[in-house]
């Protein structure tokens, strides 16, 4: 008889199916093996943000080719604060293996098993979703103190996967800068826009990251997102104190 974990993991829909479910193979199973989840709706929503957002970590944390254990720390605290101890050690587990497994097909076999993941992602994420995982690998390539090109040639890779924009990726890097520089670059506007296509940039923006539309992963996702517009907020209030709006 299957273990308890693995049927979990079986019904989870389209994490275990397709090219996800395939790289992460048992793993899977042992994850909820360790965590011993309550099978319901919204908790498979949220170990489907989980399982993508390891996926494309390791994917981010080897892009320069080196293994920082700064940005390992950053997911081992995500892992701890957003979904519990048990998830962190797991978690850590699931994405060594995800390293091994790299280094076992290949740079460029193992990224195109990365692409169609993020295909699988983009299908099945709502856009703001897929917006706040694109936030949260950000950090991770900012937990060291500083971006490697590399880093943020992967990232726009995942972003395109995914459906997002190399512009989305441009806007997030540059949150929690504090020059008016910066606030256009988060705003994605040219400092020569007009006011109303300042606002128009704005409105768009607010509308994408609002906290609200990624709730169903989570209260503690929800605070992180919450974090995130309040720097797109800064960010507006800067331009607007600039331009006398």
């Amino acid at each position: 008889m299957a273990s308890s974990g693995k049927w979990i993991g079986g019904i989870l829909g389209w994490v275990a199916l397709g090219p996800l479910g395939a790289l992460l193979g048992v793993a899977i199973g042992s994850f909820f093996d360790k965590r011993k989840v309550e099978n319901t709706a919204s908790q498979g929503t949220r170990d489907s943000f989980l399982l993508s957002f390891l996926v494309l970590s390791g994917y981010i944390i080897k892009a320069d080719g080196k293994i920082l254990d700064s940005e390992m720390e950053y997911v081992r605290q995500f892992l701890s604060r957003n979904f519990g101890e048990a998830a962190k050690v797991q978690g850590e587990q699931i994405l060594r293996r995800l390293f091994a497994e790299q280094e076992k097909r290949g740079d460029a076999q193992y990224k195109k098993i990365v692409e169609q993941c993020c295909g699988q992602m983009s299908q099945n994420m709502n856009y703001p979703e897929r917006l706040q995982l694109l936030n949260f690998l950000i950090g991770i390539s900012q937990a060291d103190g500083h971006v490697d090109p590399s880093e943020v040639q992967a990232l726009k890779e995942c972003a395109q996967w995914m459906g997002l924009s190399a512009a989305d990726v441009d806007s997030m890097l540059n949150l929690k800068g504090d020059t008016l520089e910066e606030a256009y670059k988060v705003l994605g506007v040219s400092p020569d826009a007009t006011d109303d296509e300042v606002k128009k940039a704005y409105r768009k923006l607010a509308l994408d990251n609002h906290p609200d539309r990624v709730a169903s992963l989570g209260e503690d996702v929800r605070k992180a997102a919450e974090k995130k517009f309040q720097e797109i907020n800064a960010a507006k209030e800067r331009i607007f104190k600039a331009r006398g709006l």
